[in-house]
């Protein structure tokens, strides 16, 4: 590194300032009082330059422009090692700067006290003209007004900047004393800076709070679509079964309520987007108890036991997944029981990183003979069935468990 001055040899010069004022010598007694002074201001200016490198860390974190607001009033207050500071918004319905936090103020100051925004006050100037403003004498200030409230603190000097967003002026950054002395360019400095960061920090919270604004809107629009989507599949599926009750035809007949179901398996899958506030994940154990409610209330002599893990999957994949297991439960009940009825047991499990679905019953099991899930022999429930389960990248296995048991890794 390279030396730019002559060395200074600490322990020798504080020696000779000693010995200065041993002897009685003022030129050695001020020049150590000078090196004391400049390491006070140094060390004043650092913890300055430290607090606004604090507020942009902390800032980052908030989400509530009242608590920015606040935690700027006490950067400000202690990086000036003043007693008193206030940030005041412009409010054009009244007609002034609010004081939205503050530190030192009486109570009922904050957030009810509004200072004049005209160029004849401190604050207002600095607002009106983007100006920064120091007074370190208000009792002799003749260019500006002292403000009631100032006096009634007993405020000696005052220094305003102008905190702007990206949509203009927006407020007034103060910090006020009560204490004699002089705010300096370097306050000045510091203050501005602060002042630039509250600024920008508001635009993001404001900015944060549209998106939000945003998002939560589009939310009530998937609502209220995915709602409107399962009335209407709901009224269609009773359509549907309405006229299953009146055809003669048996096989045409199972078809209409065959389809009835893969709709109102729909409308519950939409039922369940809508009350997942349309995310971009559904949880299915809601859903397989939803369409096992569905299954008892179409198929009254059936019994549905459904136990289902909380299990989260993409939401379009969710409809997917509803008609797969609708077709596996709406299959047991139509060719496991006779009239008489019996159970159905459905099961929603996690094991390991794998889901597994299945749906087994109590009745006569599958045929002997007979690969129900070759594709030479399945009809268009199993060939549904499927195609569902490669859409779901599951595989699927059949067996006799005393009944038909059905089960699906995905």
């Amino acid at each position: 590194m390279t030396q730019t001055g002559p060395k200074i040899d600490l322990e020798t010069e504080g020696k000779q300032v000693v010995e200065g004022k041993a002897n009685g010598d003022p030129g050695q007694a001020s020049f150590a009082e000078a090196v004391d002074e400049a390491g006070s201001v140094l060390a004043y200016r650092l913890q300055q330059q430290a607090a606004l490198s604090n507020f942009g860390i902390q800032a980052m974190g908030l989400h509530h422009i009242d608590e920015l607001l606040a935690l700027g009033a006490d950067i400000a207050a202690a990086g000036m090692r003043s007693n008193f500071s206030k940030v005041l918004e412009y409010s054009a319905a009244q007609g002034g700067l609010l004081i939205r936090a503050g530190v030192g103020w009486r109570t009922g100051v904050v957030g009810n006290v509004v200072m004049g925004a005209d160029a004849q006050s401190p604050a207002g100037y600095a607002f009106q003209t983007g100006s920064p403003v120091i007074s370190n004498q208000l009792e002799n200030e003749e260019r500006f007004r002292t403000p009631t409230l100032m006096v009634e603190h007993g405020v000696r000097r005052a220094i305003n900047v102008l905190i702007a967003g990206g949509a203009g002026p927006w407020g007034v950054l103060e910090v006020d004393s009560s204490n004699a002395g002089n705010f300096e360019a370097a306050d000045l400095a510091f203050l501005q800076g602060l002042a630039n960061f509250i600024g920008v920090a508001i635009d993001r919270q404001l900015a944060e709070e549209r998106l939000t604004e945003a998002i939560e809107y589009q939310k009530i629009l998937v609502k209220e679509a995915s709602h409107r989507v399962k009335n209407s599949l709901a009224m269609l599926s009773g359509l549907l079964r309405m006229r299953a009750r009146e055809i003669t035809n048996t096989t045409t007949a199972q078809a209409l309520t065959d389809a009835s179901d893969r709709i109102i398996a729909v409308a519950r899958t939409h039922d369940r987007l809508w009350k997942d506030s349309g995310g971009e994940t559904t949880d299915l154990g809601p859903l397989v108890s939803d369409i096992c409610e569905a299954l008892h209330q179409q198929w009254e002599h059936i019994e549905f036991r459904c136990v289902a893990a909380s299990i989260e999957i993409p939401a379009d994949r969710a409809a997917s997944f509803a008609l797969l297991l609708t077709e596996l439960a709406t299959n047991a009940a139509k060719h496991a029981y006779g009239l008489g009825g019996g159970l159905v047991f459905v099961t929603l499990a996690v094991n390991g990183a794998t889901r597994v679905l299945e749906v087994r019953d109590q009745g006569v099991g599958l045929p002997q003979g007979r690969d129900v899930l070759s594709p030479a022999t399945e009809r268009l429930g199993m060939r549904l069935i499927r195609t569902l389960t490669q859409s779901l990248g599951g595989t699927l296995t059949a067996s006799n468990q005393n009944g038909a048991a059905f089960r699906i890794e995905f």
